[in-house]
């Protein structure tokens, strides 16, 4: 463990230790500096008897109306633990405050471990054969139903929404919420099982998903994107689910950035235009738009357009939809036609023209990748 996440962990016990202790407690450093205390204004004090104290082979000592006992991690006197007081409850305390921070500290360490192994699951840096072992030797039942979400936020929310989403999945045995990065936090959910363990019925995906975005979205008033991968079967699979669900979020960010969920299974053409060249894709839109002819659409056109794909081609319902006559919807898919030279009202060219558009909007993300957009970039290299 990094001497910033022991800091955190001391600090943190510090903070517990305020409602619960009557007498001043501080933790020092070998220099004798107090880097947390129960009483704030502690922090940054120099006790001068306290580098003595390290020297010494001492593991308690009392000096100037305080007791102090040496922190021991991995074997070495890091900290120095001070309380007021030298009679025997400040004795018993010391000696309770020294094992619940051990306790803590072994704790957090095995926390970090258990992340690493799931993290390095998920990123496929683990051996398949070394999985159910580890598995097991970190209580993580290996064949369960899971299913991988991978939710998008702001940087700054990253704690936040790390707390939120222990709070909704507390079994951590269970569910797994693994940070990423300060952008993108993965949860593993269990499909099977309640929150006590127990097996029920299985959980729908889709209803998974709603839940966490309606959470979030509820406590911290702000937007968020989910991708979602399929539902996988054995712990060594994650990292296909993880995949998926990394890929719906940029696939989905092309052609449904108004959607804030994105399932891998649907992604439709999304997912096969996505693997075509940018060459091939560049050859095919100049063929069905000659003449960058889609581009003398204007904005009123293209919004009908749209409309009238979403109504399955159906012109009453475009019509009654964007409170136009039915004379005038025609008239403007006849502008079209003239323009591009597809019918939109004949299938064929109307999927014709919806692949095309597909391919711009995969071309312009392309782009956007050459000047360097740097969140889908982040996502792509995991």
């Amino acid at each position: 463990m990094d001497v910033d996440m022991e800091l955190e962990v001391l600090e943190k016990c510090i903070q517990d230790m305020q409602v619960i202790l009557d007498r001043m407690v501080a933790i020092v450093s070998p220099d004798g500096k107090v880097i947390a205390a129960t009483n704030e204004e502690e922090v940054g004090r120099v006790y001068p008897n306290v580098a003595v104290f390290f020297a010494s082979a001492d593991k308690i000592a009392v000096q100037d109306e305080t007791t102090m006992m040496k922190l021991h991690i991995s074997g070495q006197p890091k900290f120095a633990i001070v309380i007021d007081g030298t009679d025997n409850q400040a004795h018993t305390y010391i000696s309770l405050i020294n094992r619940w921070l051990l306790a803590e500290l072994e704790d957090e360490v095995h926390e970090a471990d258990f992340n690493a192994f799931l993290k390095n699951i998920l990123l496929e840096n683990e051996l398949p054969g070394d999985i159910p072992l580890k598995a097991r030797d970190f209580k993580i039942a290996y064949a369960a139903k899971r299913c991988a979400f991978l939710v998008s936020i702001d940087e700054n929310e990253c704690q936040n929404v790390i707390d939120i989403l222990r709070s909704l999945y507390p079994n951590r045995q269970q569910d797994f919420i693994l940070p990423i990065d300060q952008e993108n936090i993965v949860v593993l959910k269990d499909l099977q099982r309640d929150q006590d363990g127990n097996f029920s019925v299985d959980l729908s995906i889709d209803e998974v998903a709603e839940t966490i975005l309606n959470t979030l979205k509820a406590e911290l008033m702000t937007s968020f994107h989910i991708g979602v991968g399929t539902m996988i079967e054995t712990l060594k699979d994650v990292a296909k689910s993880y995949r998926e669900a990394t890929l719906a979020l940029v696939i989905g960010r092309i052609f449904s950035p108004e959607n804030d969920i994105m399932k891998y299974e649907q992604l439709g053409l999304g997912r096969l235009i996505y693997q075509l060249s940018p060459t091939l894709c560049k050859m095919f839109l100049d063929e069905v738009f000659p003449d960058n002819s889609y581009f003398q659409l204007d904005n009123e056109t293209l919004l009908t357009i749209d409309k009238f794909f979403e109504n399955n081609l159906n012109g009453s319902e475009t019509s009654r939809q964007l409170f136009v006559h039915r004379n005038t919807l025609v008239y403007r898919l006849d502008k079209v036609q003239k323009l591009t030279r597809l019918d939109l009202r004949k299938f064929d060219d109307a999927v014709l023209f919806k692949l095309a558009s597909m391919v711009r909007l995969y071309l312009e993300y392309q782009e956007r990748q050459n000047f360097g957009d740097k969140d889908d970039k982040r996502l792509m290299r995991r």
